[in-house]
């Protein structure tokens, strides 16, 4: 057995025991300066096509049940609560304009926002206190965790869909397009005006 076969053995078994996925430098607490990164990689290719698979995930890795085997486990999954409106909106405009303060988030949905929303947010684990702007008042900012790329398959906010994804997925709001479009059709007949 050579050195690598024995560090992919040993990350092999703290991912396995792991209660929560693991960066790099949790992992080489555990086994050392081993070829931590070409282990793990040799894992995600002895795993592949099998009925779980190694995954990284915002700079950490788990394993995690194959994406087309999840119906079968469905049944035993545990039902979530839903979120509401608010808190969806709210972890939206957490996820694309982080870090965000309360104010920024009101300003942006043009409502005031509950304390319990972002309570909901941080106790599923998705946001998370950013620190304090070196503004006036010192406003405390919120971004998203890793658990929040984790649960929702994204390895970076980069990741997130973009305007013109929501647009072709049929996600956006037909009013906020109508809107949309019709800033546009004036924003072309103020340039028509000034030419």
């Amino acid at each position: 057995m050579t050195p690598l076969d024995d560090t992919v053995r040993a990350v092999e078994a703290i991912l396995f025991a792991a209660t929560e996925p693991l960066s790099l430098d949790a992992i080489r607490a555990h086994v050392g300066p081993l070829e931590v990164r070409a282990a793990l990689y040799r894992l995600v290719q002895d795993y592949a096509g099998r009925g779980i698979e190694l995954v990284e995930r915002a700079g950490r890795w788990h394993f995690q049940t194959a994406p087309d085997l999840a119906h079968l486990l469905r049944r035993d999954r545990e039902e979530q609560r839903r979120l509401s409106r608010a808190a969806i909106e709210t972890l939206a405009i957490v996820a694309y304009h982080e870090p965000v303060s309360r104010a920024d988030i009101e300003a942006i949905r043009g409502v005031q926002i509950s304390r319990g929303t972002l309570d909901v947010l941080m106790e599923a684990g998705w946001v998370r206190p950013a620190g304090r702007r070196e503004v006036p008042g010192r406003p405390l900012t919120y971004a998203t965790t890793p658990e929040f790329l984790a649960h929702f398959g994204l390895a970076t906010r980069r990741d997130l869909p973009g305007i013109d994804d929501l647009r072709a997925a049929g996600l956006l709001d037909p009013v906020n397009l109508a809107v949309e479009q019709a800033e546009g059709q004036v924003e072309v007949a103020k340039r028509g005006e000034d030419d």
